[in-house]
């Protein structure tokens, strides 16, 4: 899995769980994944505009949703 920034080839070490409250009910999450460098600015971008709900490492979202 990579990161989630344009043209940006790392691996991917965070989840970001956003929606878009004009297009998904509360209860939905899209994600991005970040690498280290990538993740405040991908945070910041969407944290903007309100739909950022949480940052969580990739192995701790992998093993909440395998659950």
């Amino acid at each position: 899995m990579v990161c989630s920034a344009k043209g940006c080839r790392q691996p991917a070490v965070w989840v970001l769980a956003w929606n878009n409250p004009k297009l998904h009910t509360p209860d939905r999450r899209k994600t991005w994944l970040a690498c280290d460098e990538h993740r405040e600015y991908l945070s910041r971008f969407l944290g903007l505009r309100e739909f950022l709900k949480e940052v969580v490492p990739l192995d701790e979202w992998r093993a909440r949703n395998d659950a």
